[in-house]
């Protein structure tokens, strides 16, 4: 059981992990072990006080090193699904990987892939974010995969030990073969229908099925936890990084613009100290 649990390895995940280190509470930083994407492919970062023009690469290999210099671990996962469980809550990572924390902070970024035409109208009624959650729906039954990255991929064979046949559809250049009951279907999706069966419309073909796994590496904040409320594809804050749900707060590019490294930094800066704040019976941001 940690004090909290940290979504998200960017600026403003990173830097509340480095708030709560100072102030002494146990937590896990759940992301990517080479930290964000978006700040190791930037060209040049010309507003970082203190950092002028520094490489993206660069960039990265500075923050990772201020973790390492302060003792603290990056747990590569995926989370898909966060629930309330009275007191704490618990998080639903890869295969049957669980944590449990009192407080949540979510850093995960924006999505930079829009949502299919027709997936959000299917969330709970044929579209899934969780393969472990949602996997035994389907046994015995066919079902669409969609993964954005070989990371998935565990995923994936997880489900192909339930389900009838997958089709899966890779969003990344690759040498896939079709194995066992899994078919590769490099095919670019325009359309997700709920008829009688549950459609894949692409380019060229159309693929009935009965479930929809789309594994992304970030689940969209409104699914992640429930009842969290949203502005368009932002969780809404106060000034305090706190959102309506108890004990769960938000920073970084996932409560509005401007996507700023310095402004995410900041803001989970914040985030931690309010979580310091919750934890010590202050403000509860109650629903």
């Amino acid at each position: 059981m940690y004090d909290c649990a940290i979504i998200g390895s960017g600026p403003a995940g990173m830097e509340a992990a480095i708030t709560l280190k100072i102030r002494n509470k146990s937590f896990i930083l759940i992301g990517s072990s080479n930290s964000s994407d978006k700040v190791y492919k930037a060209h040049e970062v010309n507003n970082y006080l203190g950092l002028p023009g520094i490489k993206g690469e660069d960039f990265s290999k500075v923050f990772l090193n201020h973790l390492k210099q302060m003792d603290i671990n990056i747990t590569e996962d995926r989370i898909s699904q966060i629930y309330d469980m009275g007191d704490y809550y618990s998080l639903q990572g890869s295969g049957n990987n669980m944590y449990e924390a009192k407080s949540i902070i979510i850093a995960t970024g924006v999505a930079t892939s829009k949502p299919y035409k027709g997936e959000n109208d299917m969330l709970g009624s044929g579209v899934s974010y969780c393969a472990t959650c949602d996997g035994m729906l389907y046994k015995n039954k066919d079902i669409a995969v969609v993964i954005d990255s070989e990371e998935e991929f565990e995923e994936v064979n997880y489900l192909s030990e339930i389900v009838n046949n997958i089709y899966l559809f890779p969003l990344y250049k690759n040498e896939l073969k079709d194995n066992k009951n899994i078919k590769i279907v490099n095919e670019k999706i325009l359309e997700l229908q709920n008829n009688e069966k549950r459609v894949v419309i692409t380019e060229n073909n159309s693929y009935n099925v009965d479930g929809i796994f789309i594994l992304r590496k970030s689940v969209p904040a409104s699914y992640l936890i429930y009842g969290i409320d949203m502005d368009n594809n932002h969780i809404k804050v106060d000034r305090l990084m706190a959102t309506n749900l108890r004990g769960v707060f938000a920073c970084g590019d996932i409560v509005g613009k401007p996507y700023q490294y310095i402004k995410a930094a900041g803001e989970g800066n914040i985030a931690a100290l309010s979580v310091v704040n919750y934890l010590s019976g202050g403000n509860k941001n109650e629903e």
